[in-house]
Order: C-alpha cells, then sequence, then structure tokens
C-alpha cells in the first residue's frame, strides 16, 4: 500500500479504535519481541474466531489519547524486517506477519503490523502459549475458543477425528521415546532440556497435538500407533509400500508408526556411490545416489498431503535410476512449480491436524520450503531436477532422479557451481528434451551452455572459456538484487523520481537474458516493493502511476 493508503487505513483504524482485532501501542525501541510475539497470537486468533482476514497491531498512536506520536521501534530497516524471522520461530503452527507497513505520518512514524488470521482449525500459540483478547487486554486463549477454532475443520479433516475404541495402550514406546526428542528438538527455545520428557503421557501427547483432551485421534495411531493397532484406521489401510523394480523385484509394506516406518523404507532404498567426472579432470566427484533428506522430505509431504478418504496406500517405487512416489488426491494448495522460489506459503492444508502435529514432531515444515529445498539439494548433487506428474488430477507423483540423464549437464553443474536455479532449471528441461522459452534458449546459447536448434536443443559438453564468449556469461547471469537496487537509487538520487516505465528502462536490459519477458517484469516488481518495505523508497504517486523517490 502506497501512503494514501496507509493513512486512510490508520484513519479508520483509529476511528473503530481498539478492538479484539486491532491493537494500539505507543512502543519505544525497546519494546519487548516476547510481549509482541503474545499480541500477534492473541490477534491472530480472535481474527479466525470472528471471520476476519486479518488484524493490525499499531505502534506510533498513544493508546488513551487516539493521538499520532510516533514510535522509535526497530528504526533500521533490517532489524525491522528481521522481527517476521523471530516471530515464525516462535509460533506454532510457524507463521508471521503478512507484512509491516511503515507510514511516515505528520505525528510521526507509524508502524502497522499487518496479522494473519489463524488457519481454520489450527489456533496459534506463541512459545507454547495460546493467548486471546479480553476486551483491549491480553489473555489466556480459554479451552472454550480453543475448541471452536480445532472444531472448524475436525467435521470434515480426516485425520482430526477420534477413535472410540483406541487407548494409549495402543501407541508404541519407541515412537514415542523418538516424538517426544523430536518434540524438544523443535522446540528447544520453549521448553527447558528434559521439560517434555518429564510430563506425563497424556500431557504431551496433547501438547503435540497427536490427541484431543487425552483421547487417541487417527493421527496419533498414523504417526505413533502400533503395528497391531492397525486396524482401528480400518478401511483405510495404513500403509507406506516400497517396491523394487528392474532385473530384480521386491516389494515390503511398512504400516504404523509412520514416525519410525519412513526411515525403515528408507533404508530399504539402495542408496550407492556414484561417481561423476568433471570436464578435462581425473578425480571424479562421489554423490550417493539418493540423498536422504530428500527422500524423507517427498515421503513425509506424501503423509502430510494424502486424501485419506480414498483409502489408498503411499506407494514408493524404485526404479533403476530413480524413485517415484505416489498418492492419493490432487495436489491441494496451488501448483509445485508456484512453490520453487521458496517465497509461496500455503494457505490451507487437506489435513490440518495431521500437518500441526508433523511440524511439532521435525518432520515437515508448515511455510512451503520444502520442495524448494528438494530442488536446490538435487541441483547441488548435479542431478537432474525433480518431476512431477498432475496428469492425473486425483493423485500426485513425484519423481526423484539418482542417476545422470546427460553427463553434459551433470558437468556443467560441478564446474558453474553459481548458476542461478532458474537456469538450472532451463539446462534440465534442455537435458530432458523438453521445450523452453526462446528468450532462456537465446541467454543459454549467448553463454554458451547449449547448443543446437530449436528444438533440438543440447547441453552444450564445452563450456564456453574465450574472453567474448565470458562477457557473453556475465550478461546472461542473474546479479544480486543489490546490484539492481544501487542502479535504481543512484538514479533516483540524480534525477529526484522515476516511473515504472523509466525504471523498466533503466533496468530490464540488466537482467538476466535466461528470463522471459513476464519474468523480468516480475523481478522489478519484487525489487520496488523490497525498497519499498525496508524503507529506502516510496511511491509519491498513485497506485495505478506509480512515482517511485527516495526516502529522505
Amino acid at each position: 500500500m502506497d501512503s494514501a493508503a496507509l493513512t486512510a487505513l490508520l484513519d479508520e483504524l483509529i476511528a473503530t479504535w481498539e478492538n479484539e482485532v486491532v491493537e494500539f501501542k505507543q512502543a519505544g525501541d525497546g519494546f519487548s519481541t516476547d510481549d509482541i510475539g503474545k499480541y500477534f497470537s492473541a490477534l491472530a486468533n480472535e481474527a479466525n474466531l470472528r471471520g476476519a482476514e486479518r488484524a493490525w497491531l499499531v505502534f506510533g498512536v498513544h493508546n488513551k489519547t487516539r493521538a499520532v506520536v510516533g514510535t522509535a521501534y526497530r528504526p533500521e530497516a533490517e532489524r525491522l524486517q528481521s522481527l517476521k524471522q523471530q516471530i515464525a520461530e516462535n509460533t506454532t503452527p510457524r507463521i508471521t506477519f503478512r507484512d509491516i507497513h511503515e507510514l511516515q505520518h505528520a505525528g510521526g512514524r507509524v508502524l502497522l503490523f499487518e496479522v494473519p488470521a489463524a488457519p481454520r482449525g489450527m489456533p496459534i500459540s506463541w512459545k507454547g502459549h495460546y493467548h486471546a483478547r479480553a476486551g483491549e487486554s491480553l489473555a489466556p486463549l480459554g479451552l472454550d475458543k480453543q475448541d471452536e477454532i480445532r472444531g472448524q475443520t475436525l467435521a470434515q479433516d480426516w485425520t482430526a477425528q477420534v477413535l472410540p475404541a483406541a487407548t494409549l495402550a495402543d501407541l508404541d514406546d519407541a515412537a514415542v521415546r523418538k516424538a517426544r526428542e523430536s518434540f524438544a528438538q523443535k522446540h528447544a527455545n520453549r521448553f527447558a532440556a528434559g521439560e517434555a520428557s518429564g510430563w506425563p503421557l497424556a500431557t504431551f501427547l496433547d501438547r503435540a497435538r497427536l490427541t484431543i483432551d487425552g483421547r487417541v485421534t487417527r493421527t496419533a495411531l498414523l504417526l505413533l500407533g502400533k503395528a497391531e493397532a492397525a486396524w482401528h484406521l480400518l478401511p483405510h489401510p495404513a500403509q507406506l509400500t516400497w517396491s523394487l523394480e528392474g532385473p530384480e523385484r521386491a516389494y515390503e509394506h511398512f504400516g504404523p508408526p509412520f514416525l519410525l516406518s519412513t526411515t525403515q523404507l528408507y533404508q530399504r532404498i539402495r542408496n550407492v556411490q556414484l561417481r561423476l567426472l568433471p570436464q578435462d579432470e581425473l578425480l571424479p566427484v562421489e554423490v550417493a545416489k539418493y540423498d536422504q533428506k530428500i527422500v524423507l522430505e517427498a515421503l513425509h509431504n506424501c503423509i502430510a498431503h494424502q486424501d485419506y478418504t480414498r483409502n489408498a496406500r503411499v506407494v514408493v517405487t524404485e526404479q533403476p535410476a530413480r524413485l517415484v512416489f505416489e498418492s492419493e488426491g490432487g495436489f491441494f494448495e496451488g501448483h509445485p512449480l508456484d512453490y520453487l522460489e521458496g517465497h509461496k506459503i500455503p494457505r490451507r492444508y487437506r489435513n490440518p491436524f495431521l500437518v500441526q502435529a508433523m511440524a511439532g514432531l521435525n518432520m515437515i515444515d508448515t511455510m512451503g520450503y520444502g520442495i524448494h529445498d528438494m530442488y536446490v539439494r538435487q541441483a547441488r548433487r548435479y542431478f537432474p531436477m525433480p518431476d512431477y506428474d498432475l496428469s492425473d488430477p486425483g493423485a500426485v507423483k513425484l519423481a526423484i532422479h539418482g542417476g545422470v540423464v546427460d553427463p553434459a549437464y551433470s558437468r556443467l553443474l560441478i564446474q558453474k557451481t553459481d548458476l542461478p536455479l532458474a537456469e538450472v532449471l532451463a539446462l534440465d528441461r534442455v537435458q530432458k528434451k523438453l521445450p523452453i522459452p526462446d528468450e532462456a534458449a537465446s541467454g543459454l546459447r549467448r553463454a554458451g551452455l547449449i547448443e543446437g536448434r530449436k528444438p533440438r536443443y543440447y547441453v552444450s559438453a564445452q563450456v564456453a572459456a574465450a574472453t567474448d564468449q565470458k562477457a557473453d556469461y556475465i550478461r546472461t547471469r542473474a546479479q544480486d538484487d543489490e546490484f539492481y537496487a544501487k542502479l535504481l537509487t543512484d538514479y533516483l538520487q540524480r534525477y529526484g523520481s522515476a516511473t515504472r516505465a523509466e525504471i523498466n528502462k533503466l533496468l530490464l536490459p540488466k537482467l538476466s537474458e535466461v528470463l522471459s519477458a513476464e519474468q523480468k517484469d516480475n523481478k522489478v516488481a519484487n525489487l520496488l516493493t523490497q525498497l519499498r518495505r525496508t524503507g529506502r523508497i516510496h511511491n509519491s504517486g498513485t497506485r495505478a502511476r506509480p512515482v517511485w523517490r527516495l526516502v529522505p
């Protein structure tokens, strides 16, 4: 939002004054982060209960006189933005402010913290404690309100259902011990060492969101249940299946507790060391056929996001040069490509109760980083990128490569470890004989990374080394954001202001030629947003016709 929109928003919030979804503070530089976390928990929970999309925590307004008095809280842009990470590290599930808006008001500097509503079925805690609002004051989130939030999805969430015939005796002792260890590790900054291990079993399971008031849920049995107790989950098979294809054939089924059986399945996969020979070198690079973290990330995602109402098992097929993961239910939130850059945060889940429990046991994260991390780790191993197959709308298939498709691709990644992920993805499509945009092909060709003619491109066996080719490569390689930011701020310092058209004329020719026209436009938009949020530039025009200037 620009300055005018923020001013209008502030006036509206002051006019309605404090309620369960708005809190005003004068707030000096030393205002307690712990108190901010408590307000974050309370405001997020109250927004959920009232059907609001967001709540607001406002610094710089006197909470008695309603006058704008300004705030000195974290005047440095980097310190201010780092608060997002501090909040995310101590909330469960792990979420943070949507944005921190800074307004230079006539009465002083105002900060408007945009708090997202708690996801349906998932109350937000701060350092293990749930907070709410009682008028203008903080208060504990009562059990009735916790039940109201959790009840939003209990009726629809298969994993949240209580099993009347199941008891705590149906849980596996080894899995419970592992769960305590994982929970303590995940929440080491919230509980003293050894504290979680001393809780009674029922207390631990409730706090880990595996049970509801001591009653065993389907989530608890899936993650911690004894194998012989799986009958409680019928007609769901409660199985992970490993299948070996190729010259040899074999299979094995793994039942609960999934907290332990995912590692057991991974150990069945034949994970040998492979040798890759770099260009013009005699010493090979050794890498494991499969990365354990990638395999477990994929498998845990299958468990977390499967549609359990379809009564199907998760299947992992080991083929000679790849692993194929299959789970029932279409991709629930967006498309896998949305998560490649690691910026998209899912707003809803098919199985929120199970997802919350798995996040608490350090099996998954809830910020959407998993897919991005799998691609990055695979690139660092010089292997082809993972492939998603969504051709069946009722299922998701993911292939993780455990071998070289094109030796030239792997040798190139060994030699050029600084290639941006966008270029690695384009090269990966080339080696798999898949089409790429003309702009990407042009940039890769000038960098000497591909050869051939459309549509039969192939990865170059010899990486460009001549001086003129190196210069072309620099033109196609993406620079750091600070490089582009410096170009823009220097321009604004000299000329005073710039329209979006002028900024495009300045920056678009400097961007990597591997990017498409749309990607370049988005890159500039993201850069402007980043500079605005960090307080370096502001829009003195309108939203439709922005005019950008340096912040005095």
